[in-house]
């Protein structure tokens, strides 16, 4: 029987996620996703493919490239992980989803080959990434896509994206993530990145750790592989925060022929130095396959470019910003940048999966809110709301100033609470902690 719509090949790719409740190193197999594709005739062979992989930036990273690749004039498709809102944010065209027929006519064929593996391979046990990326590259044959921007889900090495061999490979900066899977130390979890390096082809590489640089100078000299590090190609300056995003300008030596180009006020819908150093890494990217790409698509490209729940300004009569910050560094940054805009006086809600550091997450937070309400972030991911309310007033009761906290489990109530508030005293609002609590945020503005 075949597909009628997109969503029934997502639910039907949805049903292998079971097989996954118990991962470890064991159960990520490139020989796996390697057999799948081979029997669909390669579908991740027939465009050109740039391949990001990384700790944190890889998103942004990739739709930049997609986005500047279709306002040059190419037909360009991006793979991106997770969604928020709905699943075809991860299979795309970049700012517009593929058309329905596409995604049935791909899942069909995925399907079809998924039934020869289950004959040809018994015993196999196939996973729903390694389907959502098989799924994402008969998407991008059957829409006939000339280029194609592949964001690695957790590693490199392993990840069911690899079977790729990318017109040029991209690492964004290496931070301690998921150890549990890629290792404890920044020299192993750069080990794992460093997997999508392939023989001969370029490599653009971010700022990194000195013993990262070290693992990643050690490859490319083994892949013979030429190697463009961005602090010695590129230099980001005059950054200026706003709250319509970020405005920098970008000096790059082209890595064809180390001549220079001086970009000024590149406006970027994004927020933050970190963002503009993406986009830094994603033109440098771009130039070292399409040398002469007009800077008319650059700067389009980048100001179009969005992400949904990165540091989102949604669409009520007041300042509500949501973020899927889910780690220290990262709602550090989120934080830095919501109180450069609107001062230490805002509202934050809050809510994180039972396994993240809450306690530093709460240490960053405390002193530059007024009012902090803790709910839940959804139902997705197992979660302690009751437990990171007790972490945030044990932390308080080190501050001689500590904000009023409160606890909402249910998250509907605690956005219209946080809404009535703010609107109330004036105040902006920070939705932050996790992807799910910005999906449910999300979801909740939009009925």
């Amino acid at each position: 029987m075949k597909f009628s719509t997109p969503f029934e090949v997502f639910d039907w790719i949805s049903s292998f996620i079971n097989l996954e409740q118990d991962l470890s190193m064991r159960n990520f197999r490139l020989d796996r996703m390697q057999n799948l594709a081979k029997i669909c005739k390669n579908p991740q062979t027939f465009a050109q493919a740039f391949h990001i992989a990384g700790s944190k930036g890889k998103g942004s990273i990739s739709g930049m490239i997609c986005s500047i690749l279709n306002q040059a004039g190419m037909k360009c498709s991006l793979y991106a992980s997770p969604h928020v809102m709905d699943f075809r944010e991860r299979l795309s065209m970049g700012a517009n989803f593929f058309d329905d027929e596409v995604y049935k006519k791909a899942g069909d064929e995925l399907k079809e080959t998924v039934e020869i593996a289950i004959q040809k391979f018994p015993g196999e046990e196939y996973t729903f990434f390694e389907l959502m990326t098989l799924w994402y590259f008969l998407c991008s044959r059957v829409a006939n896509v000339n280029a194609i921007s592949v964001e690695t889900g957790m590693g490199g090495r392993l990840d069911a994206t690899n079977i790729l061999m990318p017109a040029v490979s991209v690492i964004s900066i290496i931070e301690l993530e998921h150890t549990e899977y890629l290792g404890t130390s920044i020299k192993t979890i750069a080990g794992e990145k460093a997997g999508i390096i392939k023989k001969g082809k370029p490599v653009v590489l971010a700022k990194q750790k000195h013993e990262a640089l070290e693992v990643f100078k050690s490859k490319v000299l083994e892949m013979a592989s030429p190697l463009y590090y961005f602090p010695e190609y590129g230099e980001i300056s005059n950054v200026k925060l706003e709250k319509k995003g970020t405005v920098f300008n970008l000096k790059l030596k082209n890595p064809k022929d180390e001549k220079l180009l001086f970009l000024q006020d590149i406006c970027l819908s994004l927020h933050g130095l970190i963002q503009a150093e993406n986009a830094g890494l994603a033109i440098l990217a771009l130039k070292t396959i399409f040398p002469n790409i007009e800077e008319r698509a650059i700067r389009k490209g980048l100001q179009d470019f969005s992400l949904p729940a990165r540091f989102q300004r949604l669409d009520v009569k007041q300042d509500f910003i949501v973020d899927g910050a889910h780690t220290s560094s990262s709602v550090q940054n989120t934080v830095n940048i919501f109180t450069d805009l609107y001062g230490d006086n805002g509202i934050l809600v809050f809510g994180c999966a039972k396994d993240k550091d809450v306690k530093a997450m709460a240490e960053i937070c405390l002193p530059c809110f007024s009012k902090i309400i803790i709910t839940t972030p959804g139902t997705f991911k197992k979660s302690s709301p009751e437990a990171v309310y007790e972490v945030f007033q044990e932390a308080a009761a080190e501050l001689s100033k500590p904000p009023e906290i409160i606890f909402i489990p249910e998250t509907e109530k605690a956005i219209k609470h946080a809404l009535e508030f703010g609107r109330d005293l004036s105040l902006p609002i920070l939705g932050t902690g996790s992807f799910y609590l910005a999906a449910e945020i999300l979801n909740l503005i939009n009925q």
